[in-house]
């Protein structure tokens, strides 16, 4: 990379597609294929630990809680993550926009492991979600920059064909996840140390990797405003102050009671936190942590829009797949895992394809459409599930869901980016994840509240049901052998018991349900029942949102594609720059070549790389 006080002339013969030993860009912001793969597979095994970390927890939490002995504080483990991860995204992103991308994916990373050792011999559940929560902030980096560092390297054309290799990440991690969760949670010692513990120490090697691989291949080029940047704490902090209350009362307010006096003072500090907020950002304009700015385009306004109604629907219902799968069919949380396998093919299946095709036409604007059209379908399809549906029948539902959600995730991205100019490519990519996470909360949240909300009803009516009801006297007539057979075994008794005291079947599934597994058929139909129908109920809310998004998505302007990457226009801006300065006796820079971006930026070898940076004299 030539340094800022060299001829402009000389950088720009070299050819543009010019190997260099390693991830370095070459003169003109142009990486050859080979640096680009081996920048992307750094990307990919850091993004990797943060998709797996998601779900290989889910399957050991309740291993987990019973040893360290707070089965009833294991909400807030998953809720420290959540929040901080959430919070901590688009601070990375306008971080990165000033800093660099590499320094803050490596501290990302750093800050992960740190996290995951302390979690592996956490000793209590509340130590737990502390140490979860400074995983969480090195996971808010882990998810956000590899695809801003992309929005970088690449075109927005040829940017789609690569981000299905992210998302396959995803679906990769979905399927062995709960498998090595639950693998590591049954077994009871691995080198001495308890089984569970792995879940997190397993991060070590596979983070120190995915560490050296930044550290050897990911170069980018450093760079140097003119001006000073001012750094927005005060965003920081009133974005901080806006959302912890409001998660907190997304995810515990079902427990609190949403209209207590705790959840009543997390609405007041959450508006008042949210309203600061915005004031904040309209002050600080461009160095705005979410600057407001970026809400003047249409398309990264739809595009946000989009992915918070997407988010709801995809996080919300298909928390409650899993939970179908296991308390209705009796799947394992290790076979409910293989069994969601076809929405998984259907997402990688559809994010390889749409991605090679707007690589290919540069057109973009019908896979919204057909996104959340597909997921439509598939929620519609579980729409009609009840206790004892076939299981192929929900593979059908889950298969379209894919297939929209592929089509969805990398295209909405894409569009943010698109959006925006080289400069906010950050802070663009960290607002459009962070906004999807928020939705993602809030379905679950929601999702929840209705599943739990809507269970006594539907427990009640399937016990008021009479071929339930004559299923039941059959099942426990004293007259019979087999009736004093059920009557008589221990793994019965609890049914038996609720059935003693019908007051308490409305809260029966609230706690420990695995009697369900071991029970007589007959016994647990009416809770099977139940519980489908209040599935059912999820999927109808989260079908009405998503089909928001489709009407939506027929509003989303697709403005041409980019056909340079970042490192592209910029390293332009830059040759505009030097070559008026050279021509300027005086020093003072202007001309075509910057733009509308007050703040020129000057593309510089990268010190990691064996340079220093140097900036133009002016």
């Amino acid at each position: 990379m030539a340094r800022a006080g060299s001829n402009p002339r000389k950088r720009s013969s070299s050819p543009a597609g010019a190997a260099a030993p390693t991830a370095i860009p070459a003169p003109g912001g142009v990486m050859t294929q080979r640096q680009i793969l081996l920048v992307i597979y750094g990307l990919m095994a850091g993004m990797f630990l943060s998709a797996l970390d998601q779900t290989i927890v889910n399957t050991s939490i309740r291993t987990i809680a019973d040893d360290l002995d707070g089965l009833s504080e294991q909400a807030w483990v998953t809720t420290a993550y959540l929040i901080v991860s959430t919070i901590s995204t688009p601070i990375y992103g306008k971080l990165s926009d000033i800093f660099g991308r590499r320094p803050l994916f490596i501290i990302a990373i750093s800050i992960f492991l740190v996290g995951s050792l302390a979690s592996g011999f956490a000793t209590s559940m509340y130590g737990l979600a502390g140490f979860r929560a400074i995983q969480g902030l090195g996971a808010g980096g882990l998810m956000a920059l590899p695809l801003a560092i992309m929005g970088d390297m690449l075109a927005p054309r040829e940017r789609a064909k690569y981000q299905g290799y992210f998302l396959s990440v995803f679906g990769i991690s979905s399927v062995i996840g709960p498998l090595v969760g639950g693998l590591l949670a049954g077994t009871p010692f691995i080198l001495g140390i308890t089984g569970w513990r792995w879940v997190f120490l397993i991060n070590l090697p596979i983070g120190i990797i995915a560490l050296l691989m930044v550290l050897r291949f990911l170069h980018l080029p450093a760079r140097s405003a003119h001006r000073s940047v001012r750094i927005d704490w005060w965003g920081a902090t009133t974005v901080i102050v806006g959302l912890v209350p409001l998660l907190l009362i997304a995810e515990q307010g079902r427990e609190w009671g949403w209209n207590s006096p705790i959840s009543m003072a997390c609405y007041a500090v959450g508006a008042v936190g949210i309203v600061a907020f915005v004031l904040v950002e309209r002050h600080m304009g461009a160095d705005a942590l979410i600057p407001l700015s970026l809400f003047r385009s249409p398309t990264f306004s739809m595009a946000t829009v989009l992915g918070v109604l997407v988010g709801f629907g995809m996080f919300g219902a298909l928390s409650t797949i899993p939970l179908y799968l296991q308390l209705v069919l009796g799947s394992t949380p290790t076979e409910s895992g293989y069994q969601i396998l076809p929405l998984i093919l259907g997402l990688m299946i559809s994010s390889i394809a749409s991605g090679q095709l707007i690589s290919r036409t540069g057109r973009y604007r019908i896979f919204p459409i057909m996104g959340t059209g597909l997921m439509s379908a598939g929620f519609f399809v579980f729409t009609f599930i009840e206790a004892d549906t076939p299981l192929w029948f929900l593979m059908i539902g889950m298969l379209l869901v894919g297939l929209g959600l592929g089509q969805l995730l990398q295209t909405l991205t894409i569009a943010s980016q698109n959006s925006v100019g080289p400069r906010d490519i950050g802070v663009a990519t960290s607002s459009s994840t962070f906004f999807r996470q928020i939705g993602g909360t809030l379905g679950v949240a929601v999702i929840f509240s209705v599943l739990f909300t809507r269970l006594p009803s539907a427990l009640t009516a399937a016990f008021d049901d009479s071929s339930i009801q004559a299923g039941i006297a059959a099942a426990t007539d004293p007259t019979t052998e087999a009736g004093q057979r059920i009557l008589a075994d221990p793994a019965n008794a609890q049914i038996l018991g609720i059935l003693q005291d019908p007051s308490t079947i409305g809260t029966a599934l609230d706690g420990d349900t695995s009697f369900l597994n071991t029970s007589d058929p007959a016994l647990a139909a009416p809770f099977l029942a139940g519980f489908a129908d209040a599935a059912v109920t999820c999927f109808w809310v989260a079908l009405g949102v998503v089909l928001l998004a489709f009407v939506l998505s027929f509003f989303l302007k697709a403005t041409p594609l980019r056909q340079k990457s970042a490192l592209q226009e910029v390293a332009d801006a830059d040759a505009a720059l030097l070559a008026q300065h050279a021509a300027d006796s005086t020093g003072v820079v202007s001309g075509p070549g910057l733009a509308s971006d007050t703040r020129p930026i000057a593309v510089v070898p990268d010190a990691s790389a064996g340079g220093s940076p140097t900036a133009p004299r002016g």
